[in-house]
Parts: structure tokens; sequence; C-alpha cells
């Protein structure tokens, strides 16, 4: 039975009755009309309308695909009557209304002069609807408490976001291989990729590099550094190469992590800042660095409480709304994430952790940004060299990483004396590199007393041991 022209259309794609959705039946009609009587209509909606399905009405997105499907065609114009014929072997003819329908769209108006303006209306329309969708989504999403709220107001953040990009009318990137080749070949004839963070010690950066788009995973056994290797990674991040990072901190709180900076950047012990007994010496040394840490607005330590995957992202997302789009995320550490909801007994721990691998992967994507997770390694491989196998809980982490880097501490070869006692060194070896070389061990001593690792050879701008 063919449907009539004015029948209203159903509850579609989670949006209110058409009586209560933004939507003008008409516009949609006139628009249709237009492209059925002239190509110079089809380019006119063509060019305003959204990739997406701009049209309430299921029926007339079916018209508007099927136009353009003929349009592309050689040696074929859209009218009424190829369009009707092309519905028909593609058995959506009736669906639509029927050949009736196609010339009542054209009846709507007289000419396609003003299909521009009609389209101008549905796509306006269109963009409401889907700031309706949203809010409907996390009205639902918040009524059953399944989600944390983190994640919820990431989906729809995310949806506004794309919606302001829209509205922009940025053009889509050209991702064929003659777009990308010309940038391809000045990175090439530039000698290093601009975008690759190095670390601080030179050392490892002949090997490994920490690019956007990857996960970088640092395993370590309980109190092998690990800790402070990424805190040290960084602060010469944003500290020497100025560029914006998240530190997401789950092991210690920021006046810890405050600390350690301080004592890294001014070269104060460690211990005068816990105990807060800083001599005079001390004093001169954070003066030193006092206006640099005082203006580090790119630095953001977050210690949250019971931090989630869609927490992180959300602070990701946040920064990146003021303009400081980090350049490295550091993860402190994996298994202390803690795990999205789930419903009761979904997921056991290798899941969860799993789970928060692979999300830490798609913030890595999403946003285009090196991410650097520490993780920590099973007890058993304490007593020797660990192995990229060695991961607790979880061998996903393996899997979702590009880089890994394992960190261990080597067993102390001298006496040493009471005056000067011998130095505590960590090994750290590249496990995984996906695109470089691997099995690469390097060896950093370890500055306690001041919370740096140092190689013999560090990058430049890296501070320096104390006198």
């Amino acid at each position: 039975m063919t449907a009539r022209h004015d029948e209203p259309p159903p509850d579609h794609r989670g949006l209110p009755a058409a009586s209560d959705a933004p939507c003008d039946i008409e516009a949609e009609q006139a628009v249709l009309g237009g492209m059925l009587l002239a190509t110079t209509g089809i380019n006119d909606a063509e060019r305003v309308l959204s990739s997406g399905p701009a049209f309430y009405w299921p029926r007339h997105e079916t018209i508007y695909r099927a136009i353009l499907t003929l349009h592309g065609a050689p040696d074929t114009r859209p009218d009424p009557i190829t369009v009707a014929d092309h519905l028909k072997r593609s058995g959506d003819l009736e669906k639509i209304g029927g050949a009736s329908y196609l010339h009542h769209c054209v009846q709507m108006i007289p000419t396609a002069a003003n299909t521009e303006w009609y389209a101008a209306i549905v796509q306006r329309l269109y963009r409401l609807r889907r700031l309706v969708a949203a809010g409907l989504d996390a009205a639902a999403a918040a009524r059953t408490a399944q989600a944390e709220p983190e994640a919820i107001l990431d989906r729809t953040l995310a949806t506004l976001q794309t919606l302001c990009a829209d509205a922009a009318g940025g053009a889509a990137p050209d991702l064929s291989v003659a777009g990308t080749w010309p940038a391809f070949v000045d990175e090439l004839s530039a000698g290093h990729d601009p975008e690759a963070l190095d670390s601080p010690w030179t050392d490892l950066n002949t090997t490994v590099q920490f690019k956007p788009r990857e996960l970088t995973v640092i395993g370590a056994a309980t109190g092998a550094y690990k800790s402070l290797t990424g805190m040290n990674l960084a602060a010469h991040v944003a500290l020497r190469r100025g560029r914006p990072v998240l530190f997401a901190s789950m092991e210690m709180a920021r006046k810890e992590l405050l600390a350690r900076l301080t004592a890294a950047e001014a070269g104060v012990k460690l211990g005068h800042l816990v105990r807060r007994r800083l001599t005079e010496d001390d004093w001169k040394r954070i003066a030193q660095v006092s206006d640099r840490l005082q203006h580090a607005t790119n630095f953001v330590l977050d210690d949250s409480a019971a931090l989630t995957v869609a927490k992180i992202r959300a602070r990701v997302r946040w920064m990146t709304t003021q303009d400081m789009a980090p350049g490295l995320v550091v993860v402190d550490y994996v298994q202390l994430v803690t795990p999205e909801a789930t419903p009761q007994g979904e997921a056991n721990r290798t899941q969860e952790v799993a789970r928060i691998s692979r999300g830490l992967k798609l913030i890595a994507d999403e946003f285009a940004v090196p991410v650097i997770a520490l993780a920590q390694l099973n007890r058993g491989s304490t007593g020797r060299k660990p192995l990229i196998t060695d991961f607790k809980d979880s061998s996903q982490i393996e899997q979702d990483a590009s880089v890994i880097l394992l960190l261990y501490r080597k067993p102390t070869t001298a006496l040493g004396s009471a005056a000067r006692p011998a130095a505590d060194t960590v090994g750290l070896i590249v496990g995984k590199n996906r695109n470089g070389r691997q099995g690469q061990e390097i060896t950093l001593h370890v500055q306690g007393e001041f919370a740096r690792l140092r190689c013999l050879a560090p990058a430049p701008g890296t501070p320096g041991d104390r006198a």
C-alpha cells in the first residue's frame, strides 16, 4: 500500500515524534524537488547538507541518496522517472510513497533556484535534532546510573565538539597518498619527525621516541623506580620542550609529585623537602627554579581519587578546550586505574586491565597524543631481567603498546665506602619497538636523593648534578 504524503514519520533515530522534533517536512520536500528539477539543485544541496542523515523523514533520506547515486553515474540525469526506476529496482519505491511522491516533491517549487536556501533550513534543523539527541542520550544514560558521570560527559562533549566542527564547515582531510605525500617528504628532508618527543636520556633517544597515537608502556616491579621514570619524562617534555603534559597519578598525591619535581629541578635533597628542613642553600636553589615552576601552567598533575579511563579522557579533552592540547599523557600506573562500571560478574581482573589498556590506546588515537603508561610487573620478574610477558594481570598491555620499556634494578657490584657509597643503577630494556630496533639495554644512574635518573650522556637542558 502506498503511504500517504502527509503521513508523520515514525519515532526516528532516538528522537521525539515529529510534533516535538525540530523538522520542516515542506523544506525537505522542496530540497528534493529542486534536486529532481535541475543539476544545479543537486550541486547546491550537496554543498550545504551534511554527510550524515540530514533529513528527518527516512523516506526523504532514501530519495536523497538515490539522487546522489544516479548523479554520480555516467550518462544519467536524476529526474522523477529515473529515480523512480532506481528505487523500484532497489525495492524502495513503495517505501517512499511511490512514483507519485517524487512528482509531489517537484510540484512543491516552481524552480531549483532556491534549493540552497531550503537545504540550509534542513541542515540547521538536523543540527538541532542532533543536540536534542545528545541531550536525550545523556539523560537516559544518567537515569540508568550504570555508567560513570565522566563517561557520560565525555561522550556528550565528543558529540558537541563534532557539531561545532560541522558548524565551522571545515573541509574533510585529504587522506589519499597524493594528499599526504608532500608533508611526508618534508619530514624526510628535515631529517627528523617534528611531532616525536625525546627523553632526558640520550642513550635511549638513539632507539626510541614517543610519537602521537602511540602507546608506550614502561613496566617495572615494585621499587624499580617506574614512578620516578615517568615523572622525569613528563618534566623533560613540559619544562624543557615546552609541550603541555598531563601526569595522571594514582600512585602519589600532588604534594609528593611536587616535592620530587622540585628536588629534580632545583637539586635539593628530597628528604629536606619532605621533612620541611631546608637549608639556606636549598632556598637559593629553589629560588632559581621558582619562576619557571610557578608559570608551568602546561604541566598538569591530576591526582584525583578513583581515576578511570573516562576521567583521564575527560581531562585530556578539557586541556584541549583550554588551548592546551597535551603533547604527552603519562599514567601512573595501569593496574591502579579504576575499572569502568560494568554489570556485576561481567569482567574478571584480566578483562578489566585489558579494557584499561585498550582505553589508553584509544585516547592516544583519538587525541593524536603519545601516551606513556607505567605498569606493574609480576613479582616473579625480580631477581632476573624482566620480559614483556611479565605484565601483571593482562597480556593485552603487550598487544596494545607500540613500545615497551622494561625497568629493573641492577645488582650493586661495588661496595663503596661510607664517604662515597656504591651507585644504585637501573637497566632499561627496549623490549618492544614496533618501528625500530629492540633488545637494546641502557644503564641509568639513580640519584634518589634528588629524584632523578641520569645516563652518562644526558639530553641537552637536563638538570645537572648537584655541585
